[in-house]
This record gives structure tokens, sequence and C-alpha cells, in this order.
């Protein structure tokens, strides 16, 4: 495709990070305009916990969809290239299998045991960072038959990820449109799934089942499969807390534990405290300045926070400037009202 072809395509996906659009349609709608300047024969777009990096909704095509368990086990349980929580924290946010595995796919467990059996040959892999923090990462697949990425396709991706970042952080932080939708409203108590060592489910509440019509990822009843973030929950580390977006614009927390060998994840409302680290994250601020500004809100002095952090009073207030600029504050009490407006705007519903 000639260049000023493809810097229209680019300046499209652009616009549309930037119009509003949820999570489900930016990811639908921004892959397809990618796809049309770095060809893929099957792609995953998914959503992560910013704090957790674990999925909160994905969309993944076929064959992709069926083998969802394989690939969550490989993410979180195998050592492997191009991981997405260590293209989360790497200088490059981009790569393909080809180029780590240096032409031999076999190096990767993940090819040899899902991708190959599947057909798929190379894979180009992206973590959606911005301000430090990555809001979802996608994937997509050529033919076993097909050549690899090239360069120039990787350099594409990489221009591309930080603008989709920021779309899936206003998406997934703004405040619900319609939150007197009935689905807001959420049944009685909290949820309870057992799952087996192969995530299969054993058991489920029925406040599960409610609670899950709300999940971000589509219709599953018909395939019978849970949310992908109710498996990439169970398929991390064990206990943890996933908070996911509902269709609804309420935010839902997801606590796994160990029952036995069983898995067990809680379902229910996300607490306020919960959703301070997404929120502190969705301003833009690095690690110091999140830890900093997490615990002034809690009512810490800067000695106590010096006590806690073990750094200077300088350092402190290096972090907490960067803090009210990037909130667009000026003092502490400043600062407590805008998270708590902020919190407000994320819990209606």
């Amino acid at each position: 495709m000639a260049g000023a072809a493809v810097e229209r395509r680019l300046a499209d996906i652009e616009r549309r990070c930037r119009s509003g659009l949820d999570a489900d349609a930016l990811g639908t709608e921004a892959l397809g305009r990618l796809r049309r300047v770095v060809p893929a024969e099957a792609a995953l777009f998914a959503t992560v916990d910013p704090v957790t990096l674990l999925f909160t909704s994905a969309t993944a095509e076929d064959p992709l969809g069926p083998a969802t368990a394989l690939f969550l086990d490989n993410e979180f349980g195998r050592a492997d290239v191009n991981k997405f929580a260590g293209l989360a924290r790497a200088k490059d946010p981009v790569g393909s299998l080809d180029r780590a595995t240096r032409g031999n796919r076999a190096d990767s467990a993940r090819y040899r045991e899902i991708m190959a059996p599947l057909g798929l040959g190379d894979e180009l892999r992206a973590a959606l960072v911005t301000g430090h923090r990555c809001w979802g990462v996608l994937c997509l697949h050529r033919e076993a038959s097909s050549a690899g990425f090239t360069g120039e396709e990787l350099a594409l991706v990489r221009r591309v990820a930080p603008v989709l970042a920021a779309g899936l952080r206003a998406a997934v932080t703004a405040a619900p449109s319609s939150p007197d939708s009935p689905a807001a409203a959420g049944p009685d108590g909290v949820g309870l799934i057992l799952l087996d060592s192969a995530l299969r489910t054993v058991a489920m509440s029925p406040e599960a089942e409610q609670w899950l019509a709300d999940f971000p990822d589509g219709d599953r009843q018909d395939a019978g499969r849970l949310p992908v973030s109710v498996l990439a929950a169970a398929s991390g580390p064990v206990p943890s807390t996933v908070r996911v977006r509902g269709r609804s614009g309420r935010w839902l927390a997801l606590h796994t534990s160990r029952v036995g060998p069983q898995i067990g994840v809680v379902v229910e409302p996300a607490r306020p405290a919960e959703l301070g680290a997404v929120l502190l994250s969705a301003h833009g601020l690095t690690d110091a300045q999140t830890r900093v500004a997490a615990l002034v809100i809690r009512g810490y002095s800067t000695r106590q926070v010096v006590d806690e952090l073990h750094i200077s009073a300088n350092t402190v207030q290096e972090h907490l400037t960067g803090v009210f600029d990037k909130f667009g504050v000026r003092s502490r009490r400043e600062l407590v009202a805008a998270m708590l407006a902020d919190l407000s705007g994320f819990t209606q519903g």
C-alpha cells in the first residue's frame, strides 16, 4: 500500500480512538482498520486491568477463541517469548515471534503447543501502554505458510499502540452514559464460581450467573464459555483481585482464592478503595507518583509517607507536585476532592 494511503489509515485509527467509543467498539474498529495496513489471518484484542495486567475483556477470532484456556495457561503459567506483561514493561512494547526466536518458531512453547496445531505461523504482539500503564493488548497472527511480519509492519503497530492505549483508557474510565439502566442494578449478594485446574466450571451460584450477564465479552451462552476475565483471573496469581467494567458502566471485582484443589472466583461490585489504583492510573501517574498519591489520599502526612516508602521528604514533595499537575489541583484537599468526584462517576449505577 502506498505511503499516503497508509497515513490515511493511521489517521483514521487515531480519529476513532478520540471519538468516545466504548472499549468493544474501539477494538473492533481499530483492528479492522489496522489490518488493512498490517494484514493478518486472525486477531485478538483485549483490555487489561492496569494494576494486575490480567485480561478484563477480549475478542478473539477463530481459531483463537476455542483455544483461550491454552493461551491463558501459556500467558500466566509458562515461560515463553513476548509475554504481554514483559512487553508492557519493555522499552519496545511491540514484538514478533519470528524476531524473538530468530526465525526458529519451535523455540516457543506457545507456537509448538498451540499455534502450530491451529495452522498459525508468525505472531505480532503489542502492549497498549500510555502514561506508564498498560490498558490493553493486541495480537495478530499469520497463517503457517505466510511470511512473517516485517520490520515496517512492526513499526506501524508501534505508532498506533499508544494512541489505542489512550483511547482504551478513556473508554474504560469514562462515567457510564446510562447509569439508570436495569442491568446496572445487579443481583443481591455476591456470586461464586468454582473452577477445576483445567478452568472448567465445577459450580456457579445464581448470583454469579446474573453478574456475568453484565460482563463485556459478548454473548457466551451458546459457546458455554466463561468470560475471559474470569479465566484470566483464575489463571493468574492466586489470590488476586481484578477490576472489570461491566457493559452497564458498573465496576465489578473478581477475587480469586484456592478452595482445596479448585479455584474459587467471587464476583461482587467493586468497592471505591479497589478502584483507587485504576483511577490514579487513568491520570497517567508514574508508579512512584501512584504510591505517594495513594497514601496521601488515605490521610498520610509527609512524614508518614517518608516512613512508609523510605524516601526523602523532598522526593515526596516532588512526586506530589507531579500528581497535582496531572489532576489539575494545587493542594491535598483539592486532590482528595477530585478523587472523590471521579470515584462518584466510576461507581454510579
